[in-house]
């Protein structure tokens, strides 16, 4: 009886994750039917798709067998299954890249990381492009319903954009809860809709088979390849799947990309083909067209809400990418709330959602339509995915030691399709794929200067620093002369190997040091809470009678690390004496950075590294130390 609870517990929690994922995970790709197709068939394209049967049964093939290469077999089969620690994306195969690079070639797996970085920056044009052109292209079905709604299209869009990141904060597993109802009724009633586009010309169902995909590239190549610019928008949101793979986990993604949302994007496909087939006239919005007009008004409201929530797709890939750049020292460190207690990938970035959301409402007053940013979208994309491969076939490699010929195999179909829709974006250059070039070539540089100068930095300070223990030694045999006032000073370091730069600097110049001295590091732990009874670890660092002790503090990834409150938990057993925690003073060394002539970077990179650094939040506010008590020592660092 027990058992059988369990295990319709387990489903039942199984089932609310599908769910959660269905809001949160499949927004973007689930969306795209609203507007590939009237991409591609867009009269006003410089490179338009003629509309005759043959064009048709062509595109629709296309269509289908890029999101079953591209998703199902790209993402769900084989990149999802190259996680770092259950967190994916491109940031998680260039962290497996830097570990294996030890044991392989290095300079490959430079070159390929430096690759990863620029397709990671151009996800971040995604995430600015996706919420513009979805949100934009569901309120358009207002124009639809009645042309006279045209002027408030643009006003609509931003109101529901900016709503859109004023939720962000309530964390993705809530957000997921709302939403998630949402989508499954979304997928059904656009799978709904298909069936019935497809029951007025069931032979559409002809073009699942990939002889249409392949005789129209190879009998139309010069349309086929032009079109193929606008059909990439059906696999746009396949990064996000990988991406957000660190809030939902592998399987519950899986299982409701192929029980669901690939059936229903499927349909509509079809059913689009067979209206176009119909009505030529239809290319217009195919998507709309498809239902009857006592539904259409209706459906605009329905795809607008799952619109916004295509959006939350990428907007919480971003954090999730921004994240691990930080971690691997691409960006600096940002001010990051975990929102689950059961999913360590749950997180908040405000910093990132701001800057996405006055990103995103610059777009849609700039561009205006869907349109205008459909080829802008498919640069994105393309870029993206096209690196993703790479990244991963290297890491299949590394990881699993599969045979070359089987990789090799492999990867060269992956990346003659990929490579045939990035040549085809290219083309589209001048029509506005240059914006998420743009885009991401300027986070390349700012990720790139700041970790070429968080290398400078750490050299430095590192030198500046020294050796904790003969620091430690040099004291205790009076090579330091210092005298000892009451008190005690909390100094916070990275770790036990170096001398914090405030207590150098006091012992330096100030000639001092506290009769207790603690140095104290922070370690998060890949847990929501670590237990009160192995929060502190202790160590005397050698000499158990001159009042310096090291303490590591273990904090859950959900907990706020707060450091008063971890010391007033020492164990007087454990430490040489008892620190006065309730008096303490604590001493935080700031790095001030002022540009050199010494030529390691160019002067204008290090103006932008110096910039940059200015994103990282307080650290007294980070670790809740009590401003009264807190000492700021400076160092100068040169760049």
């Amino acid at each position: 009886m027990r058992a059988a609870e369990g295990s319709s517990g387990r489903d039942a929690v199984r089932l609310a994750v599908v769910v959660g994922a269905l809001g949160v995970v499949f927004g973007d790709i689930g969306t795209s039917p609203i507007y590939t197709m009237q991409t591609v068939f867009n009269p006003s394209d410089p490179h338009p798709v003629p509309v005759n049967v043959e064009n048709v049964y062509g595109v629709v093939s296309l269509v289908f067998w890029s999101v079953m290469i591209i998703v199902t077999a790209t993402y769900v089969l084989l990149a999802m299954r190259a996680d770092n620690d259950g967190e994916g994306g491109i940031m998680a195969l260039i962290t497996l890249l830097r570990r294996w690079s030890a044991q392989r070639g290095k300079r490959a797996a430079a070159v390929l990381a430096g690759v990863g970085i620029f397709g990671a920056s151009l996800f971040f044009g995604d995430s600015m492009i996706t919420p513009a052109i979805s949100v934009l292209s569901a309120v358009e079905g207002l124009k639809v319903v009645d042309e006279s709604f045209d002027s408030l299209v643009v006003p609509i869009t931003a109101v529901i954009i900016v709503l859109l990141f004023l939720v962000q904060k309530r964390g993705t597993a809530a957000v997921g809860r709302v939403f998630g109802p949402v989508m499954i009724a979304w997928f059904t009633v656009v799978g709904v809709f298909g069936v019935i586009g497809i029951a007025g010309h069931p032979e559409i169902l002809k073009a699942l088979s990939p002889t249409y995909a392949v005789g129209f590239l190879a009998g139309h190549f010069g349309i086929a390849f032009f079109a193929l610019a606008a059909i990439v928008l059906a696999v746009t949101g396949a990064e996000a799947l990988y991406a957000d793979m660190g809030h939902f986990g592998r399987r519950a993604i899986t299982r409701g990309w192929l029980a669901l949302v690939l059936p229903a994007c499927t349909l509509s496909y079809l059913g689009q083909g067979a209206l176009i087939l119909d009505d030529p006239a239809n290319i217009s919005s195919p998507f709309f067209l498809l239902v009857p007009g006592w539904g259409r008004l209706p459906m605009v409201l329905l795809a607008t809400a799952a619109t916004v929530i295509a959006s939350q797709a990428v907007i919480t890939g971003a954090f999730s990418v921004a994240a691990q750049a930080s971690q691997l020292g691409y960006l600096p460190r940002l001010r990051i709330t975990h929102t689950s207690e059961t999913e360590r990938g749950q997180i908040y970035v405000p910093w990132v959602n701001w800057l996405l959301m006055v990103s995103v409402l610059t777009l849609v007053f700039a561009f205006r339509t869907s349109a205008a940013l459909a080829f802008a979208f498919g640069m994105a994309v393309t870029g993206t995915i096209t690196t993703t491969t790479l990244l991963f076939f290297y890491v299949a490699r590394a990881k699993w030691g599969t045979p070359r010929w089987v990789l090799g195999t492999g990867a060269t179909v992956l990346l003659v399709v990929d490579g045939l829709f990035l040549a085809a974006n290219l083309t589209k250059l001048v029509h506005g794929a240059w914006l998420p070039l743009l885009i991401g070539l300027t986070m390349f540089t700012v990720m790139t200067t700041w970790q070429k100068g968080r290398q400078i930095v750490t050299a430095e300070r590192a030198r500046r620093e020294g050796s904790l223990r003969e620091f430690i030694d040099d004291l205790r045999e009076g090579r330091k002369p210092t005298r000892q006032v009451a008190g005690t000073a909390v100094f916070l370091n990275r770790g036990k190997e170096t001398t914090p730069l405030a207590m150098r600097a006091n012992v330096d110049h100030n000639h001092v040091r506290h009769e207790h001295v603690v140095i104290m590091s922070i370690e998060t732990d890949p847990v929501p809470r670590v237990p009160a009874d192995q929060r502190i670890v202790v160590d005397d660092l050698g000499y158990g009678d001159d009042g310096i002790t090291h303490v590591t503090a273990r904090f859950g990834y959900m907990e706020t690390p707060d450091v008063p409150a971890a010391l007033a938990r020492l164990d007087p057993t454990t430490t040489e004496s008892r620190p006065d925690t309730e008096s303490a003073s604590y001493f935080l060394s700031k790095i001030e950075l002022q540009l050199d002539e010494a030529p390691t970077m160019a002067r204008w990179r290090k103006r932008l590294f110096i910039a940059t650094s200015h994103i990282a939040p307080d650290a007294a506010e980070t670790f809740a130390l009590p401003r009264d008590n807190t000492v700021v020592m400076g160092s100068h660092i040169q760049v």
